[in-house]
């Protein structure tokens, strides 16, 4: 009879957890993709979550990750429990010990304020280290940023550094609320500039802009990107959307 092949603890850890009822998609490596946005409040958690959700329901190993959560007092962040409630899952052990975000400060400013407001720094190989631990356990890590993609880490260290070390490649969340044209197209040719691989573009419809603007700000859009553009409809938490994201992982997953 021949011997059969006990399963290791991470093997089992990730068939549990990708275990959603659609069948799954291989992934050929572990990856880290990072999501950003044009501005503060432009829609980032929930694109993120949405994006895990999509993940997850492809059966794929997805977990969410938050560089640093400023303007909170929770032992959890708060933007990590809301991508918990938009994959339709409780918190998980990892955000309990606080490996999904290690950094939560309460003054809501961005994060190298926020931090040197409570007499400390934040090191970025404390979340590469997290990073590293979760991808020993799902094959996708989804990184959120904070604010936007130059936004300071460090008064000598911005988040543009740190995702152009990594070369993550990024998912931008913009709108079409008045002056994302401007922002939008500033992030992507920040992103250019530092060969930062831009996957595509989340086009949040919430709140719902001016319909005019919406429409030349998404015609614009689609004239000036190479990547993916998908749009992400006003996100109700009592009837969670399921987003076709899609186009900007063809080729990927």
């Amino acid at each position: 009879m021949p011997e059969v092949q006990q399963m290791s603890e991470v093997q089992r850890l990730r068939r549990t957890r990708h275990s959603s009822g659609f069948s799954r998609i291989p992934i050929q490596t572990m990856s880290v993709y990072f999501i950003t946005g044009i501005d503060t409040d432009i829609g980032k958690t929930y694109a993120t979550g949405l994006v895990a959700r999509f993940l997850r329901q492809r059966g794929i190993s997805v977990i969410t990750q938050k560089i640093a959560q400023t303007g909170t007092t929770g032992a959890v962040a708060d933007d990590i429990l809301l991508h918990r409630r938009l994959m339709g899952i409780e918190p998980l052990p990892e955000d309990l010990d606080g490996t999904t975000c290690p950094y939560l400060f309460p003054f809501p400013a961005s994060p190298h304020l926020a931090a040197e407001l409570e007499n400390a720094q934040i090191d970025p190989k404390i979340i590469t280290n997290s990073t590293t631990r979760l991808l020993k356990t799902f094959d996708v890590v989804l990184l959120e940023g904070a604010g936007g993609i130059n936004v300071p880490i460090r008064r000598d260290y911005l988040i543009s550094d740190y995702v152009q070390e990594h070369r993550y490649p990024t998912i931008i969340v913009t709108s079409g609320r008045l002056g994302s044209i401007n922002h939008t197209l500033l992030t992507l040719e920040a992103a250019a500039n530092r060969n930062i691989p831009a996957m595509g573009l989340v086009f949040n419809h919430c709140p719902l802009p001016d319909p005019v603007i919406q429409g030349d700000s998404l015609a614009i859009f689609r004239h000036k990107i190479a990547g993916a553009l998908v749009e992400m409809p006003e996100v109700n938490l009592e009837n969670i959307p399921d987003v076709d994201f899609s186009p900007i992982f063809r080729g990927r997953i």
